[in-house]
């Protein structure tokens, strides 16, 4: 089977959490780079990691990467790519791109130079002169940066943060691929007592549900690939049946979440039973204040709401001081919060043990910390 050059867009602050993850699903040739991780692989892996891939946004077949100063060094470059490999007499390739601090600035004659040079060389590739695309799309995305330009192809639809279960959410959602990443931190064990008394729309504890028991994050949807002509049903079939043996059934995690508004509850319920996971997650109305919890132990992961998401930055440290009060440092027991605001020690009353920095959407957050007894 052919290898190809794959990359995994993600968030800043994650590349490393990508990385050991695709190494722990048999990927070579892992390269952890600024918001990407690249490795090697053929259609098997690229399968895989669009069904296990916990923290990437998507999954990409890099084809190729050059240096482009004019349209015409564009265009030359774009035509010497293998595209008849993958894109099929009838099917759909659309460009989208971007160029930063390039002398190729406009997005739009980039995109038209790119698709002028995929047309010319399928022409060669197929005798045709003209292309219906009606067919599966092949989603083509571009990124010069400082004139160095790099061609891919992507392979994965909507974004891997899309799980399938989340239909709905509320106001202010944290995405998937962020929430995972925060039990990662967290360290969430097979056998862990978890709690999120800010739940929203469950997603931090049905990611967590899904990571304790092994549960591939993409087993429940499907990929543009899937309909490529160049990639059998055979291998998503044998990447699902190999991600379904791996679940972890025996796990015995407990999750319970916890929010005022009794609509994000219900709403977290229903994500859960679509996530498959609702039998371990106990939801509740309640508010912070009354956090007190009787269990020996206890792993608290949580997105509390900020000024810059629902409330004013009074209302938000005014909660940052009554979790303060309520998460007790204890043996048995870590707290992970994630917050925008600068003021947030100072609020909680207490110094992080650790800090770790990373992305909520475009809002630069830290992720706070707390497990030490004292």
């Amino acid at each position: 089977m052919s290898k190809f050059e794959l990359v995994c867009p993600c968030m800043l602050g994650v590349e490393g959490l990508v990385a050991q993850e695709l190494r722990d699903n048999g990927m070579e040739n892992v390269r952890p780079e600024n918001g990407k991780v690249v490795f090697s692989g053929g259609f098997e892996e690229i399968a895989r990691a669009n069904i296990t891939s916990r923290y990437s946004e998507r999954v990409q077949i890099l084809l190729g990467t050059f240096y482009a100063e004019s349209f015409d060094m564009l265009f030359e470059a774009v035509k010497k790519l293998p595209w008849e490999e993958f894109i099929g007499r009838s099917d759909t390739f659309p460009v989208k791109g971007r160029s930063l601090s390039s002398k190729l600035t406009s997005i739009p004659d980039c995109q038209k130079i790119i698709k002028k040079a995929v047309v010319e060389r399928l022409k060669q590739s197929y005798h045709m002169d003209w292309f219906p695309e009606e067919g599966p799309v092949h989603q083509i995305q571009f990124l010069i940066l400082k004139d160095k330009c790099s061609i891919m192809l992507d392979t994965s639809g909507e974004g891997l943060h899309k799980r399938g279960y989340r239909k709905k959410s509320t106001e202010a959602p944290i995405k998937e691929t962020l929430a995972a990443a925060m039990c990662n931190i967290a360290r969430v064990r097979t056998d862990a007592t978890f709690y999120d008394p800010f739940c929203g729309s469950g997603t931090i504890l049905i990611e967590a549900a899904m990571m304790a028991h092994n549960i591939a994050p993409g087993i429940r949807r499907h990929f543009a690939s899937e309909k490529w002509g160049v990639m059998s049903n055979q291998i998503w079939e044998q990447e699902r049946t190999r991600a379904r043996d791996l679940i972890n059934k025996e796990a015995e995690f407990q999750a319970y979440g916890f929010d005022l508004d009794p609509s994000a509850v219900e709403l977290a319920q229903s994500n859960a039973i679509k996530a498959g996971v609702s039998k371990k997650i106990h939801l509740s109305v309640a508010d912070v204040k009354d956090f007190a919890p009787d269990t020996q132990y206890g792993c608290v992961v949580t997105n509390p709401p900020y000024g810059e998401r629902l409330l004013d930055i009074k209302g938000a440290q005014a909660i940052y001081k009554t979790m303060g009060k309520v998460f007790e440092r204890k043996p048995g027991w870590s707290y992970t919060i994630i917050s925008p605001d600068e003021d947030f020690e100072r609020c909680f009353g207490k110094s992080a043990d650790k800090r770790r920095k990373l992305y909520n959407g475009m809002i630069r957050c830290q992720v706070y910390q707390y497990f030490k007894n004292k």
